[in-house]
């Protein structure tokens, strides 16, 4: 009985999934049928476009046959002569008429071959091509998945490769290398050396190409077995591959936004002791570059860069303690903060205003208001913080939620989290959400109901901390990149978690629920 009873709840979890997978497989569909209707909006200023094209064509093909019209004209309107054709013999006549096609033809010729492009520098209206773009397609996904990775493996063996020679992965080839290398930067051949490497390679890959096999790498290069393309893919399959895709860009778009972040602070001056090394060195290249040879130039820069990739890094690479103390650029680089981490910067430095301005006491209450700098919590501008909604009823706080006098909003949340309250055990539109204002107490967890600030309050929502059995952040659309704008809680009086969503300081509102109930079951478990 047992058994059959785990059976049909499985079958039951997995429908449950299926219908899951079929709802966000919906959500994508509409996204893409509203990006085809405003495609298709935006095809009638195409249309004018098109007609306004084919006009001017008309007109340039009407030029044409003025043009045309105006020549046979020209030619039908010599002036007659009729005495002298009388007198003139008819090999004079087949001469005259051999000469004015020569000339007809040599004009026709002209406007065929230059024609063209006499009309290019007349104004014409520019074609607007709109580029057919691809539906979305599991098979064309993982076709272009395998494409981006066979294109980048040349470049990433040459990657591995090069951190080879560094590393002396193999002694004797870095050594021939780095004797062929400095030998040839003492005699100034370096860049001829580079040149002669390019060109080994390409004949290399000639041979290749025409059915050689060879291959020389010094780190041995590990196929990865490719799996045969699936021509079916299930909803769940479908939509799980859309998300792996969604996260392998999202890394290689964090990555990419990391360095180009960095660049950015460095030349912006963003870390001024950082940007002065790099401005100084620049001066001493600048003068150096003037006043040096630059045979003498290249020669140095030769000999230092050999020494920095054979001998420095690897050195560097070996003892990662010297690294950290001693590698200016390692050191300059990792250093440079990304934007994310100068707004960690700036709201740890607002907390440690605050906390310094609430050690000040009395002296600054007077001055500094309750809806100033003194209640703006962690991560908070004062812009951020003009724009929530201030609750008239603060002085009334326990008699809305029928709690005790002594439970007040934290000062973080004074004026509250405006979010809405998804509870997923009832069914009517009315009471499946609720906009309305989020509060947390020493003991409470308070949604103030937006519909009940007017009237009852049978719409407002009171959870104890402590009956708290799972709270986790939440992500109410799973389509929707990023980590959502929601929090779920769970308590045992209800079926499903209650999902608070649409919470613009999600991050601010998890930390300062979690640390609380965290705090009530500490000090709960030693008494218990």
């Amino acid at each position: 009985m047992a058994a059959a009873i785990q059976d049909y709840q499985r079958s039951e979890l997995d429908r449950l999934n299926e219908v899951k997978g079929h709802l966000e497989i919906a959500l994508l569909e509409k996204h893409f049928l509203q990006e085809e209707l405003r495609k298709l909006r935006e095809e009638t200023n195409v249309d004018t476009l098109k007609q306004e094209l084919e006009k001017e064509r008309g007109k340039r093909l009407d030029l044409e046959q003025k043009m045309t019209e105006v020549l046979k004209t020209r030619l039908e309107d010599s002036p007659p002569q009729p005495p002298r054709k009388q007198q003139q013999s008819p090999s004079a006549n087949e001469a005259e008429k051999q000469k004015e096609t020569v000339y007809t033809r040599m004009q026709k010729w002209l406007y065929d071959r230059f024609g063209v492009y006499i009309e290019d520098f007349r104004f014409q209206p520019e074609e607007t091509t709109v580029e057919a773009e691809e539906p979305l397609s599991a098979k064309r996904l993982t076709e272009n998945m395998r494409r981006l990775k066979r294109g980048a493996r040349p470049v990433t063996n040459f990657m591995r490769n090069l951190s080879a020679l560094s590393n002396w992965h193999s002694v004797y080839t870095s050594a021939i290398a780095f004797i062929i290398y400095m030998n040839a930067a003492w005699h100034g051949w370096a860049i001829p050396m580079f040149l002669f490497l390019a060109i080994l390679r390409l004949s290399l890959n000639y041979l290749i190409a025409r059915g050689w096999r060879i291959q020389w790498s010094i780190v041995p290069e590990v196929t990865e077995p490719e799996e045969p393309p699936k021509e079916d893919l299930t909803v769940s399959e479908k939509f799980q591959l859309v998300l792996d895709v969604a996260q392998k860009a999202q890394n290689l778009f964090g990555k990419m936004a990391d360095v180009l972040e960095k660049i950015k602070n460095l030349f912006m001056w963003v870390q001024p002791e950082i940007t002065q090394k790099l401005y100084i060195a620049l001066w001493v290249a600048f003068i150096s570059s003037c006043v040096l040879p630059y045979k003498l130039m290249g020669f140095m820069i030769g000999l230092y860069a050999g020494i920095k990739f054979f001998i420095i890094d690897f050195i560097f690479k070996s003892c990662p303690k010297l690294r950290d103390k001693y590698d200016t650029p390692y050191i300059v680089w990792n250093s440079l903060p990304t934007d994310p981490q100068l707004k960690e910067r700036t709201n740890a430095t607002v907390s440690r205003r605050l906390s310094a301005a609430e050690k000040v006491g009395t002296q600054v209450q007077p001055v500094v208001s309750r809806s100033s700098l003194a209640t703006v919590p962690c991560g908070v501008s004062r812009e951020e913080e003009s724009s929530r909604p201030h609750n008239p009823k603060k002085g009334a706080f326990h008699e809305i939620f029928c709690l005790p006098e002594n439970e007040r909003p934290l000062p973080v949340c004074e004026n509250g989290w405006r979010c809405c309250l998804i509870n997923r055990d009832r069914k009517m539109p009315t009471d499946y959400i609720r906009n309305g204002v989020l509060y947390v107490t020493e003991n409470y967890l308070c949604f103030e109901s937006s519909s009940s600030r007017s009237g009852s309050s049978k719409k407002n929502k009171v959870i104890k901390l402590d009956e708290i059995t799972d709270i986790q952040k939440y992500k109410v659309l799973s389509v929707l990149p990023g980590s959502g704008m929601g929090i779920s809680i769970a308590t045992p009086s209800t079926q499903k978690p209650l999902v608070f969503g649409a919470m613009i300081h999600r991050d601010e509102a998890f930390e300062a629920i979690f640390t609380q109930y965290m705090k009530i079951m500490t000090t709960a478990s030693p008494d218990t």
